[in-house]
């Protein structure tokens, strides 16, 4: 995939100065990072939501572009900026869109680009088998969910503070910045360039009732809307009866307390014309 990234991009007129293939995680922040001191125009990085997302911390207060090549499992970043999610065009959004300015969200003091969750979802990032959605792709991932499904438990929820806090039984917590989550469009009125954070919480104890509201929402049905609550605001408490892990773009980076936050916009990005 590189090597088709990288001839695509010149075979586009794309002058790329310098090129990475990442094998280590780790080294993504350091090239990013060399990219942006050295004052590139243009950062395009290739992955899945959790290597966006943990690159564009680093494009923030500066003047450089943020480009994407999806090539994850449910690309739902770049769902969310309608970019293809094919490679060419991908890439002739690159070579022919143009820029737009858009929000981040903020888990305390971490930048982050599309959805972070409570729930199911920090259960699969933090058992699923090394490999599985390498190997099994979408499917894979969905199957070991439905799985994780027979363990998970609901939990109470408390969103805000003082007196106007709100105590809820849940059984998801999506706090979005953008539209789509796992690849499916969940978060109805989130979008990158509103200006708030949206908090969109599945209500409920029975796991029947998570599934449900999942069905109801890849189907677009009218009845999802009686599965859930939202929370809208510029920052926003959140709590729960227990620590629990945090999934942000599908990475395990924080746990329960935390305050999510909109950083209003903060990068620019290249989207479709």
């Amino acid at each position: 995939m590189f090597r088709r990234a990288f001839r695509g991009l010149k075979a586009a007129g794309i002058d790329i100065t310098r090129s990475h293939a990442v094998r280590d995680p780790d080294k993504l922040k350091v090239h990013v990072c060399e990219a942006v001191a050295d004052g590139a125009p243009m950062v395009i990085v290739g992955g899945g939501d959790g290597s966006l997302s943990s690159s564009v911390d680093h494009l923030v207060g500066h003047d450089t572009v943020f480009a994407l090549l999806p090539l994850g499992t449910a690309n739902s970043f770049a769902r969310t900026l309608g970019i293809p999610l094919d490679l060419e065009g991908a890439i002739n959004v690159i070579a022919t869109g143009k820029r737009r300015r858009i929000d981040l969200g903020m888990i305390d003091d971490d930048y982050y680009a599309n959805c972070a969750t409570l729930g199911i979802a920090p259960l699969i990032a933090e058992t699923v088998p090394h490999g599985l959605k390498r190997v099994l792709g979408r499917p894979g991932y969905l199957a070991w969910a439905l799985y994780q499904m027979t363990r998970f438990k609901p939990f109470r929820l408390t969103v805000g503070e003082g007196a106007n806090a709100e105590t809820l039984d849940a059984l998801e917590v999506r706090v979005a910045n953008g539209n789509y989550h796992g690849g499916s469009e969940l978060v109805d009125s989130a979008s990158v360039d509103s200006g708030e954070i949206v908090v969109q919480v599945v209500t409920g104890r029975a796991r029947s009732w998570l599934a449900w509201s999942w069905i109801a929402s890849i189907l677009r049905l009218d009845a999802r809307k009686g599965t859930m609550r939202e929370f809208h605001g510029r920052e926003i408490r959140i709590a729960t009866d227990r620590p629990m892990p945090v999934s942000i773009d599908g990475e395990l980076l924080a746990t329960t307390p935390f305050t999510a936050r909109i950083a209003k916009a903060v990068i620019e990005v290249a989207v479709p014309a």
